[in-house]
C-alpha cells in the first residue's frame, strides 16, 4: 500500500502587506509569494488621504482580494503595523468606527482561507 499523494492545491501562499502615506496621497504595497516561490508585487494608489491604520487595512484587504482571485486557499499573512495586526488577531479592539468597518470587511475575506 502506498501513502496518499499530498494535495498540492492546498499549499500555503505568503502575503506581505504595508500601507504608506505621502502627501498628498496614500498607497499600499502587497507582495504575494506562491507555493512554488513566484513573487507577485502590487502597488495600489489610494485616491484619498488615509491615516496609517487605514492605509494598512487597505493593503490587507486588497491583498486578500488579490489572493482570492489568484486561487490561494491557504495564506500566511505578514504586516507591518502592530496595531492592525493586534486587531486582526483579536488581541486589541477597534476603537474608531472606521477601523471597525475595515476589520469587519477583513473578517468577511478571511473566511475564504
Amino acid at each position: 500500500m502506498q501513502p496518499p499523494t499530498p494535495d498540492v492545491t492546498h499549499e500555503y501562499w505568503t502575503m506581505y502587506f504595508d500601507g504608506f502615506i505621502m502627501a498628498p496621497s496614500s498607497g499600499t504595497g502587497v507582495v504575494l509569494i506562491s507555493p512554488d516561490g513566484s513573487r507577485l508585487r502590487y502597488a495600489i494608489r489610494l485616491h484619498f488621504l488615509a491615516s496609517n491604520n487605514a492605509a494598512e487595512y487597505e493593503a490587507l484587504i486588497n491583498g486578500l482580494c488579490i489572493a482570492i482571485k489568484l486561487g490561494a486557499m491557504r495564506l500566511y499573512v505578514r504586516g507591518g503595523l502592530e496595531l492592525v495586526i493586534d486587531q486582526v488577531m483579536k488581541e486589541s479592539s477597534c476603537k474608531s468606527p472606521l477601523m471597525e468597518v475595515y476589520c469587519q470587511e477583513m473578517r468577511k475575506l478571511e473566511d475564504k482561507f
